[in-house]
């Protein structure tokens, strides 16, 4: 469907009669398909989830896949996705509703950019879900719930971040009844006797709930960013998977982009001992499909028919990962005991990633994370996220039935300890503007890296002197597209930059406004309206940008310059874009 037919449909629902409306809501529009995921032929193109959604581990209950991907500082943390056929995926959850163990999360501080929630690890165990994450910052915890979408209890802290680093995997090993977790300790507890390049990794047994560690950890492998790693028997046979950083520059560390370095999968293969000894093979590694863009790090899992697959992200040493870290599903064949990933496009005995491939499992439909919201629902949908905690008595769902309230809160000061930290993991661009001490910025990801366009209809009757809101696209920087209110009472449209420079638009007088965005590749642009029909364009060609670990994101703010006061509600959202979305009712 065409997005001004789109715009069309929804804006008759709000504007028809009830029982005109009711006709229109009956219609259903179809799934569609795009340049990514499923094509509706029994086949699949890579990227599987074209989106942001990092870091995935994936686990296998009945028929039904569950995953989870990092957010760094968004709120609610840890996305939960399910599906049936492992190329097919929806929101269901988050593993952690706020992130609660530290104030930098919050609404009052905004200082833990880039950090929170990092690369976990999900596991259902003698009925019980786990998910495991180290925060860089606090150290190694576990949440658990009885039912995938919650409640989740209160992380459980496990180990002091004085000893882990990152990306923590668990295993339960029903023959011994012993339960283990691979930590990357990096450089934290290493000793002037290892001599080798780069990260620790070290198994530590658990008790048998998965909540506490017995003992000190026990070193299994170093390596040059080394991390990520999954434990799996198989046969009797213990098997490590790993990513690593193959240097090919030095000039630059792991992680940064640079075209001559490569992120390798590994594995591990011992016979004897989940503590080893390992023989070490690479059996995946980037190819000729995705350009620089490293493949690695991700979970082996298993189709009906017995046969092995793995999804991986694709990584951001490439020029233009501006969606961020999106998902590929890769077949994976056995040799001699070990896996090849993907296909082996040179005959190295390593596997390259796949562009196009046959579903694993078939007869599903077509289905996608969600995006368009009309607000009709008392609950906030599983695709928004907040920049940090957000100021919970400063949205409402309710207070206007079908409509989203943002209220504005003062503007934190630009001071140490509010907002950005310049680090290894931001940009120093524009970080001290308004917009990243802003609370209860909403938000949620962009889809795919070819075209897409947003639309956005705002209620501007409820501003206040010195507020700012409207609609903003940003991941490594921000563009905004807004109205501001002056202190005479007057309201001008107005475009800012990544470094907070604002272009000064036409005063606006009335109170409904619409503001579409669009990107081809990642070039984007806005435009407003005030009848939803007729746009025109506001603000330069700019460019969206992968940063803070985030790819590029679609949604909201509102701010005030002075004091808490003003608001303003979005009556929906519509998103269309390059890609698999599910059919639904229109």
């Amino acid at each position: 469907m065409a997005l001004s037919s789109l715009l069309f449909a929804t804006i008759s629902c709000s504007s028809q009669s009830t029982n005109e409306s009711a006709h229109v809501l009956k219609q259903i529009e179809p799934a569609k398909t795009g340049s990514w995921g499923d094509q509706g032929d029994g086949t699949y193109i890579n990227p599987i989830l074209n989106a942001d959604y990092p870091d995935s581990d994936i686990e296998q209950v009945g028929d039904t896949y569950y995953m989870i991907t990092s957010k760094q500082h968004m709120s609610p943390g840890m996305p939960i996705l399910e599906s049936k056929d492992m190329v097919n995926w929806t929101n269901v959850g988050h593993g952690f509703p706020r992130l609660s163990w530290g104030p930098e999360y919050n609404w009052d501080r905004m200082n833990g950019y880039s950090f929170g929630v990092w690369a976990g690890d999900i596991a259902y165990h003698e009925g019980t879900w786990y998910i495991y994450q180290i925060d860089y910052q606090h150290g190694l915890m576990v949440t658990t719930a009885k039912d995938i979408k919650g409640p989740w209890s209160e992380p459980i802290m496990m180990l002091p971040k004085a000893e882990v680093l990152d990306d923590p995997a668990v295993f339960w090993d029903e023959e011994t009844h012993k339960a283990y977790v691979i930590i990357n300790t990096a450089e934290k507890q290493k000793s002037p006797e290892n001599k080798i390049e780069g990260n620790e990794n070290r198994i530590y047994e658990m008790s048998w709930d998965g909540t506490k560690i017995l003992g000190e950890g026990k070193l299994v492998y170093t390596g040059m960013g080394a991390e990520a790693a999954k434990i799996y028997k198989i046969d009797g046979t213990w098997y490590i998977f790993l990513a690593q950083w193959t240097m090919g520059d030095k000039s630059t560390n792991p992680g940064v982009k640079n075209p001559k370095n490569d992120r390798k999968q590994i594995v591990l293969r011992s016979k004897e001992s989940i503590y080893g000894p390992y023989e070490v093979r690479t059996v995946l590694e980037k190819g000729t499909s995705f350009g620089n863009r490293s493949a690695s790090q991700g979970a082996l899992i298993q189709a009906p028919d017995e046969s092995w697959w793995y999804m991986h992200q694709l990584i951001q040493n490439d020029d233009i990962p501006f969606q961020g870290r999106p998902q590929n599903l890769e077949p994976v064949t056995w040799v001699d005991g070990w896996p090849i990933i993907g296909i082996d496009e040179d005959n190295d005995g390593i596997g390259e990633p796949v562009k196009r491939y046959k579903k694993p499992i078939n007869g599903y439909p077509i289905s996608a994370p969600s995006s368009d919201d009309d607000f009709s629902s008392s609950k906030l949908g599983f695709q928004w996220e907040w920049n940090h905690n957000p100021r919970n008595s400063h949205w409402s769902l309710t207070e206007r039935p079908g409509w989203l309230r943002l209220k504005a809160s003062k503007v934190l000061p630009n001071e140490k300890g509010y907002g950005p930290n310049i680090n290894q993991w931001t940009n120093n661009d524009g970080s001290d503007s308004d917009f990243w001490r802003a609370s209860n910025t909403l938000s949620q990801r962009i889809m795919g890296i070819t075209t897409g366009t947003a639309v956005a209809k705002f209620d501007l009757s409820g501003m206040a002197p010195h507020q700012l809101a409207g609609f903003v696209r940003y991941g490594g920087v921000f563009n905004l597209l807004g109205v501001e209110m002056h202190s005479d009472g007057k309201k001008h449209l107005f475009y800012m930059n990544p470094m907070g420079e604002k272009t000064k638009g036409p005063e606006i007088k009335g109170n409904d406004l619409f503001i579409r965005t669009s990107n081809t590749i990642n070039k984007a642009t806005y435009e407003y309206s005030f009848d939803g029909e007729n746009f025109t364009s506001f603000g330069p060609t700019f460019t969206i940008a992968f940063g803070k670990w985030t790819g590029d994101r679609l949604g909201f703010f509102s701010w005030n310059e002075k004091q808490d006061a003003g608001y303003i509600d979005v009556d929906w959202f519509t998103y269309d874009y390059d890609g698999p979305k599910a059919a639904r009712i229109k």
